[in-house]
């Protein structure tokens, strides 16, 4: 059976447009993918901790040697994993802050990249450990970055998920969501023609 991961990383509770989009494209592949069970990662509703020396002690720490607050820090990373890994497609909505992911969804690939478990360094450098998903980006923005200077986010995450193994990465953008109705609704029938090829 397959599995659908979507990650709602916007830092809006209501009515953000990557996850409106996103949701749209988890029920196209629900409907491409019959009986697929959908897992939803909602990073606004619980969100996790940014990396402190409480985290990384934790994390560094061998699991046999590791406090109660240390194994139980370390499991909440390790459940994100196995729920990373258990997907077999992943879609990430994934609004433009400030010209990068927000803090919600970078604090989220703190979590899940782990030396020795995500990924490890051997010979011939990183090698990814999270392999043979697809993944779908959707991206909304206020306004239009695609192949622009202004557009860290797209190579950040294609490093980012590319190191840790997940090299088939699409990416779907709703751009100019801020420059007015007609650039806006433009962009939506875009992005909406982009999820109907997914």
């Amino acid at each position: 059976m397959t599995t659908i991961l979507q990650i709602n990383s916007a830092a809006r509770s209501q009515g953000a447009n990557s996850t409106l989009l996103a949701n749209e494209l988890t029920a196209k592949l629900q409907q491409s993918n019959p009986g697929a069970q959908v897992v939803v990662r909602n990073l606004q509703a619980e969100p996790l901790p940014h990396l402190d020396d409480t985290i990384l002690g934790a994390f560094f720490t061998p699991a046999e040697q590791r406090t109660p607050e240390q194994s139980a820090i370390a499991a909440r990373s390790e459940a994100l994993i196995n729920e990373l890994q258990a997907a077999d497609i992943v879609v990430i909505a994934a609004p433009l802050y400030n010209f990068g992911v927000s803090s919600q969804l970078k604090t989220y690939f703190d979590f899940i990249a782990r030396a020795g478990i995500t990924f490890k360094y051997g010979a011939n450098g990183a090698e990814g450990l999270v392999t043979g998903k697809k993944v779908h980006v959707v991206s909304a923005r206020g306004g239009k970055y695609v192949g622009t200077p202004g557009d860290s986010q797209t190579p950040y995450l294609k490093t980012f998920l590319g190191f840790l193994g997940m090299t088939d990465v699409n990416f779907i953008y709703a751009e100019g969501l801020n420059m007015g109705p007609e650039v806006a609704n433009a962009a939506l029938a875009g992005a909406r023609e982009a999820i109907a090829a997914a």
